[in-house]
């Protein structure tokens, strides 16, 4: 299928991806549309890819070795026990991930999109309006256009898939994870070639070193757990959104701050506590499934389509994954309605499937968790494995592996 004008709602990680999807998919025009402006790069939280989802994604074309990163080989999963500076490891397993600045990646995604593409900052989509051949764009700033497919790439608030399925939200799951970046890298154990899980009654913080994208590191941290039902923040979080440093409760914090005071271990609450104020933020956990990953002449891609808790660490895979099944469905369709029906069966059964997972991770890791300080190693392994019973052969923790059978 050659041809077409093509809008991507949404210049990010998934949005890149699109837009680069699209053009090698053979699209005649493509233009993003993202709401931010330059601040957009300065986000810079970690995010994770599996080694095997890292080599599949770079066959594909869609991430290089060049790209800065930094190794991660195992997960160590620690309580706190008595003055113990490092708590007691109560379960290993092997993490062969890397770890990203989700800043840097989205920068070399973004110079990998090709020139002849428009990349449109600061532009607002408001309304979305399909017809018979294709869907109509408005802006904010009264600009319109009509294309003959939108690509929504715009997150768990996605205007597009509000347009596609009405009423289709992502609900909050009950929970938060409360997230953190600082420069305080040196000295940490294993060489910082581990990710480590501090864990307590009620949730985890999983702490890794990412890139700091000017060829040092940054620590990146994030703490899940259920925020107080008192708390005012609370009825607020049930509509999808995120709190930067400047809206976060003081209350919520206070209690978060104590809680790491008293559920870490000392080496590790330190290093939460030391964190910066102003490179913390709250993001409240969403999950979500829809009935297809197209209609009409509109298509979803990453948290735009189906959203999964963090912890199978496949968000920003899916969304990769997305572009890369996107392009194949373009390049062996012969009209949009194959394109899109080819890019719809395949991609709706793995969104399902990670969503599932994701779940029942968030509930052994969050919302049920098990007495950690009676678990030794034997009674981690049967809780993990637990969590991944039931998961289909091909998806599992790290994402979904395009090679299996």
């Amino acid at each position: 299928m050659r041809g077409g004008s093509i809008a991507v709602v949404g210049g990010s990680i998934a949005g890149c991806a699109a837009a680069l999807a699209a053009s090698r998919g053979g699209a005649g025009k493509v233009t993003v549309f993202e709401r931010a402006d330059a601040e957009l790069r300065d986000r810079g939280v970690g995010i994770a890819l599996h080694s095997d989802r890292y080599d599949e994604l770079k066959d594909a074309g869609y991430v290089a070795p060049e790209m800065p990163w930094a190794p991660l080989t195992r997960r160590v999963w620690s309580v706190r026990e008595g003055d113990a500076e490092h708590g007691r490891a109560v379960g290993e397993q092997p993490f062969p991930f890397r770890a990203y600045n989700w800043g840097s990646l989205w920068s070399e995604l973004r110079h990998r999109v090709p020139e002849g593409v428009t990349y449109r900052s600061g532009a607002v989509v408001t309304d979305v309006d399909p017809d018979s051949d294709g869907v109509t764009l408005r802006l904010a700033d009264g600009y319109e256009e009509h294309f003959d497919v939108v690509i929504g790439a715009d997150g768990y608030r996605s205007v597009v898939r509000e347009a596609m399925f009405p009423g289709a939200e992502a609900a909050y799951a009950g929970y938060i994870g409360w997230r953190g970046t600082s420069s305080d890298v040196d000295g940490l154990p294993l060489d910082g070639l581990a990710a480590h899980n501090i864990v307590f009654p009620g949730g985890h913080c999983m702490i890794y070193r990412i890139p700091d994208g000017a060829g040092g590191h940054r620590l990146n941290w994030v703490l899940y757990t259920a925020p107080p039902q008192t708390d005012a923040l609370q009825p607020d979080l049930r509509t999808p959104t995120s709190l930067p440093p400047g809206r976060l409760n003081a209350e919520l914090t206070a209690r978060l701050r104590a809680l790491v005071a008293d559920n870490f271990p000392p080496y590790w609450a330190a290093r939460v506590l030391r964190t910066p104020a102003e490179t913390t933020f709250i993001q409240p956990i969403y999950d979500l499934e829809v009935p297809h990953y197209t209609s009409g002449r509109m298509v979803l891609v990453g948290d735009a389509a189906s959203v999964a808790r963090p912890h199978i660490g496949g968000g920003s895979v899916k969304a990769l994954q997305d572009a890369t099944a996107l392009e194949a469905a373009w390049v062996a369709g012969d009209s949009w309605k194959e394109v899109l029906e080819r890019y719809d069966t395949g991609r709706g059964a793995v969104g399902a499937a990670m969503v599932a997972l994701a779940r029942r991770m968030g509930s052994a890791q969050v919302e049920n968790t098990p007495d950690w300080s009676a678990m030794e190693q034997p009674e981690f392994d049967a809780w993990w494995q637990d969590q991944n019973s039931g998961s289909d052969r091909r998806s599992g923790f790290g994402g979904h592996s395009l090679k299996a059978g």
